[in-house]
Formats: structure tokens, sequence, C-alpha cells
């Protein structure tokens, strides 16, 4: 069954109560139920709601996400694959140190493989469900190379006895097709399955999910096509769109009626996502009448911007709104900050979706990190973090030296150092200092009390962390000993939430490794505290899930949203229209679009355009309207917007120059062959070549350093410079 299910229309509901029925009707038993989703936060209320709805104890429902989901069935049958139950999961912190150490083995330069870029590639050739044979085969000399960096990244996860993000799925994969009796007794045991959001799955949750699906097809996919927003993470919108090639048959219900929005910011919104070819369709009908009219605000600047964002707040909490009922979107991080200076201007208390993590502070993940070896000893970059923190005199030439014991002898880290010390292979001031070191570990395994945050004290005792801090006595010092305090805190509650562990078919699950997954897997969303009153500042792809009584969505302007990267690619603007889309219907009332005539981004001032999104939404709706001027229909030299005085900035030499943007040009100041110009990706460039006409116009140019390239003129974002 596919259940497009338009947005506020009541997924969350339909799943839960289709859940409760097939137990209220013996259709299925809890245990054989499987529920997935994916955010934790998704997850939880899911079983919240059956559980008060079935008057069960819902824990033998599983209900999780995707990534949780895995986890459990690795830690059960991943000696299959040749692991250890054991292992750890790496985050994207960890798996970025990881990189940069394959790289260095490698011997390649950082400047021609940035280690981000390399994570992101190895994260997307995951998600696709690609091994690195896979990889190589493809053929070309990049490829090949990517091949083998992922090969070496493997190798050294497995010495680590480590999985990241990407392995969990991919492995699971790999799991049930290399192992079919083992992919037999999990079909076996959930005999329906449930599927919240299938318009983000990509390729391997797709695969996973049809292998778990093959034998009773009993598989009821939720989710809505004009919500997907997630290309970046290799989300494929043709699974929802295909859903039925895919499976024969399948009965398709279509929920339409919306319980969060009013009729006109409903309406606005499907205007402006209908212009999309890739879609089934749907027509979303308001279940409550009345709201504000939909409000739109062209400011002179970015701070002139933020001031009447703010000052609408304020006026919403004199009318008595609470600030928790109002959220500012955004379509980068980078937008935040004349937001945030205008809140503490007016001492507004405000929250940062989705920013630095309690778990991703330097402090907590040292913390951790000790537990994590505790667990796995072989964990190489948990032991790279601690092994001199706090300081105890066990330097980077030690540590590299060790290292380079391990790859000779193909070893962890800490069997390497096991290795060292027998040897007598240390010299100096580490040979007695590794050695100490190493002994205090293990006698903190030896010790180690079942309950975690009992464990959690005495390595933070024993390890010297706390007296560190304590010596230290700074301001900065003792925030860092409030954060590990609050620590504690949750290791506490973990245990008291998780008394009862489920020891469903044999499984190896003690509080530690569920306290540690449930970190790891933690996710932006999970931060964010809905209960206390404060205004809520995020990206438009965070606030996916979340609902709010006014929501103002900023920085709508051609090249920011959408964003320029998606400029030249029409299935990258379709999902921008998307995300637009999601942004305004997050908001139940109240709608607030801006945008800025001059923004101040990256040490720079742009000229944007009004989006493309804005001239979408019909006249109809909305007030403010007449204060905005020309849209842009598209980017390129084609958009016509008054030219406002041009702005001088020091150029390299200490020039003044002038920065145009393409919004500036009148429809006549057409490109021709000989004029500079500068594209947001390729950089400096000369037209050598025109070719056609109005919107099939196509430029050659010969960019400095990217070279010749063919660029179709109404997707590109070009800036004249002579």
């Amino acid at each position: 069954m596919l259940v497009l299910a338009g947005a506020g229309s009541g997924k969350t509901r339909m799943l839960t109560h289709r859940i409760a029925h097939l137990i209220a009707t013996g259709a299925a038993q809890r245990d054989e139920i499987l529920a997935v989703t994916f955010t934790n936060k998704a997850a939880k209320e899911m079983r919240e709601r059956v559980n008060q709805l079935s008057g069960y104890d819902g824990y033998r429902i599983w209900v999780a996400t995707f990534h949780s989901t895995c986890v459990r069935i690795l830690r059960s049958d991943i000696g299959q694959l040749g692991y250890e139950r054991g292992f750890v999961i790496y985050d994207q912190t960890d798996s970025l140190a990881l990189v940069k150490r394959v790289l260095r083995q490698m011997n390649l330069d950082e400047r021609s493989h940035p280690p981000r870029g390399v994570r992101a590639e190895l994260d997307r050739v995951k998600s696709r469900g690609l091994m690195p044979a896979d990889v190589i085969a493809d053929g070309t000399l990049h490829d090949e190379r990517l091949g083998e960096i992922y090969r070496q990244y493997q190798t050294e996860l497995r010495r680590a006895n480590a999985l990241d993000f990407g392995d969990l799925i991919v492995l699971t994969v790999r799991l049930f097709q290399n192992h079919p009796g083992v992919l037999e007794s999990y079909q076996r045991r959930w005999r329906y399955i449930l599927v919240d959001e299938y318009q983000d799955t990509n390729p391997v949750q797709y695969q996973l999910l049809r292998l778990l699906a093959a034998q009773h097809r009993n598989l009821c996919v939720v989710g809505d096509e004009d919500q997907s927003i997630y290309r970046f993470r290799e989300a494929d919108i043709r699974n929802i769109l295909d859903f039925e090639k895919d499976y024969p048959g399948a009965a398709v219900v279509r929920l339409e009626r919306n319980y969060r929005s009013t009729q006109q910011i409903l309406d606005a919104a499907t205007a402006v996502v209908s212009n999309n070819t890739e879609r089934k369709g749907k027509k979303l009908v308001a279940n409550q009448s009345g709201g504000d009219p939909i409000r739109f605000f062209e400011a002179a600047d970015d701070r002139a911007e933020a001031s009447y964002v703010i000052r609408e707040l304020l006026r919403l909490r004199d009318r008595g709104q609470p600030l928790s009922e109002s959220a500012i979107f955004y379509r980068t991080h980078a937008q935040s900050r004349p937001f945030e200076e205008e809140l503490r201007n007016y001492d507004v208390d405000y929250t940062m979706v989705g920013g630095t993590r309690f778990y991703d502070r330097a402090e907590i993940k040292d913390a951790l990190a000790y537990l994590r070896i505790l667990r796995n000893p072989n964990d190489t970059e948990s032991l790279r973090r601690i092994i001199n923190s706090p300081v105890r005199g066990i330097g980077k030439t030690t540590v590299e030296r060790l290292l380079m014991i391990g790859e000779q002898h193909e070893l962890s880290l800490y069997r390497a150092s096991e290795l060292a010390i027998e040897r007598g292979m240390l010299r100096g001031a580490a040979a007695k200092r590794v050695p100490e070191f190493f002994a205090m570990m293990d006698a903190l395994r030896d010790d180690a009390p079942a309950s975690v945050a009992q464990c959690l004290a005495q390595v933070l005792d024993r390890s010297g962390t706390l007296r560190a801090l304590e010596r230290e006595g700074s301001i900065e010092a003792e925030g860092r000993q409030a954060n590990l305090q609050e620590l504690l805190v949750a290791a506490e509650e973990f245990e008291r939430d998780n008394e009862s562990l489920d020891e469903d078919h044999g499984e190896e699950r003690n509080l530690l490794d569920l306290f540690l997954e449930s970190i790891t897997l933690y996710s932006e969303l999970d931060d964010y505290d809905e209960t206390r009153d404060r205004i809520a500042l995020m990206t438009v792809h965070v606030a996916k899930g979340l609902e709010f009584q006014t929501v103002f969505l900023v920085g709508v302007e051609e090249g920011l949203f959408p964003h320029f990267a998606s400029l030249n690619d029409p299935a990258a603007i379709e999902e921008e229209r998307r995300l637009c889309y999601v942004g305004m219907t997050r908001a139940k009332s109240g709608l607030h679009i801006t945008n800025a005539s001059m923004r101040r981004m990256h040490g720079s001032v742009r000229y944007n355009a009004p989006s493309r999104f804005l001239a979408e939404i019909p006249e109809e709706f909305g007030v403010g309207r007449e204060q905005r001027r020309n849209y842009a229909r598209g980017p390129g030299f084609g958009t016509a917007r008054p030219r406002p005085a041009p702005t001088s900035t020091p150029g390299a030499a200490g020039e003044p120059t002038i920065d145009y943007s393409e919004a500036q040009y009148a429809p006549d100041d057409g490109p021709s062959s000989g004029s500079r110009v500068e594209h947001p990706v390729f950089g400096a460039g000369t037209i050598m070549q025109v070719v056609g006409s109005g919107q099939n116009t196509k430029l050659r140019i010969r960019f400095d350093r990217a070279g010749l390239k063919t660029i179709v003129l109404r997707y590109a974002q070009l800036r004249l410079l002579a």
C-alpha cells in the first residue's frame, strides 16, 4: 500500500492507528510489526501514540529509525560477516579523522583530495549500496582512486572493529544477500512492515525494504513526493513515484485533508510546487478556517530584513503568542547572523536548531571515547583522542610511531601499543607513560560497574579529567565541568528509561552499548526542546517534521533560495521548490516571506533578485506585495530589476571594483562574445560563443580555472565583469 500523505494530513496518526488495528484485530502480534522512520523524534512519538492506542507497553513493537533497526540486526548477526558484536559506530567526526589518516597512509595530498569531500563521496557511494570493488569497476581514474581510498578506509574500520553510518545499512543488506537463512528469519519475524517518509529513502534503504518484504508483501509506505528534499543524501524521489511499478497491484490512498495550515497557506504552497513535473499531485483541503493573510516584505538589506522579522515577533509576543510558537527558517546557516544579533539586541531568548550539538563538545566526546575504549579496545580513533587527554606526556610523535607499528603489523593502535610495550620498542619518557596509561585503561575495564552512570563517573575520576579541569580554574573549564555533570545526568536518565531490556532472539545488548548507540545516532533535531519558550532558528531542511503557529521564511532570493548550486540543474531546482513548499507548510496560521535587495554574505555584497518561487505564488494571496518589484523568472541576464547604485569594494590590488549581480541588467543587456563573466562555481571566464536565443540561449565560456564549458543561460547565475 502506498499512502500519499500531504503536508499536515495526519500520516503519523494513520501509521499508529494502523499498527493498533493490526494488534486489536489479531492480524499480527506486537513483535511481528516493524515500523521505520528517519528521526528518533518521530520514532519516539510513534511509540508513545501506539502505547496510548493499544494500552500496551510498546517496547516489543519495533518502531525505530533505519539506522537503529540495522544496529540491532547487526548486533545479533554481524558475526556472519566476520565482525565482532562489540563494534563501535563512528560519527561524522570520527569518520573524518579516519579519512585524514587514510589519505596520509596513501601519501595523497589533502589539497587535491579534501578530506571532507572524500568523506562525502564515501557517504554517497554507501547510500547507493556500493562496495569498493563496485566503485573501482566504474573505470574512470577518479573512481579507481576513490575505490582504493574506500578499500583502505574499510580496512581501517574493520581493524578498529568499527562501522560508520553508511555501513549500518550497507552491511545489513550484504548480510541478507549473502546469508538467505538470516534474511528468512527476519522475514518470518516481521510480517507487517510500515515505512514513514518513504520519499526520503535512498537506494540502499530501498534494497533493504525490498528484501524484507519479498516474502509476504505486507508493505505499507507513507510519504509525499512534494516533500522529497534530501537528494544531497542520495534520496531518490523515483522510489515513491515508481512504487506501483515496483509492487504491481498495490493500493494507493491519498490523504488530502490538512489539519495544520489555513487554506490560503496551502493554496499558495501548492501553487509553487505545482510547477514541478516529478509529482503525482494532490489537492489539500484545510480543516481549519481563518488565519492571517500571507505577508510579504522586501527589505533594503539583510539587516533591515532581520529588523522587520524581530519586530513582527515582538508584536506577536505582545499579543500573547508564546515565542516557541514562532520560527525563522533560512536556506543556509550563514544567514542566521543578523537575526541572532537583532534578537540579542532585544534580549529575546532563542535557540539554534541544528547548531553545535551537546554531544559534539570536545569534553563530551573525550568522556565518551573512554567508554567506547572500554567496550572496544580496537577503536583507534577514540584511543587517539584520549591517549593524551588530559595531558599526560604522550606526544604526537609517540602516537605516530605507534600507528606506524600498527600499520606494519596490521594491528589496531591498542594492539600495536601492547606489542611496543611487550618488546620494549619505546624510548625515553614514552617508555614509562604509555604503559601507565594502558595499565589505567585495563584497570578501568576490569573494575567497570554495570551502571552506565557509575562507569562514567569512575572514568572521569580515575582518568584525571575532572582534576585537570579543577586545576585549570578558568570560566571555560567550569563550563566544561558543568557539561560533564550534565552528561552524568543524561546517563542516569538513560538507565531509568531502559531498566528492562528486550532480550529478543538472543541479542547481546547491554546498557553501555545502548547508551553509546543512542548518542551516536542522535540527530540534530533531537536537541530541540519544544517546551521552552524561545524563538527557533533553523534551516528549512531541519524544519521538516515540525510545525509552528507563525513561520518567517527569509532570504527568498534567486541564488540563495533556490540555492546557486542548483541553478544549472532542473532536477535540483525542483527539489529547491519542494523545499520551499516544506517551509511554507510548517506554518499553521501565520506565514511571512521576506527577501532583501542587498545582502552581505561570505565577505562580499550581493544584489539578489527576488526568488522565482515568489513569482509562482498567485497575486491574490497575502499583503505587502506592492513593495516588491520584478521577480526572477529564472537566472541570467534576462532578469529585469531597477539598477541600484553600484557598490564599491576594494579589489585584489586595492583598486575599487564594482559589484554587479545578474539582477541589475535590463533584458536588452544580453551577453556577447568577448564579455568577461563570473560563475558562482567555475569562477571568472570569457564568453567565446553565444548559441541560440531566448530561453534556449547557450554560452560557450572559457573559464580561467575550469576550462571550456557550455552553459544554458537561463539556468546560470552569471555576473558581468567587463
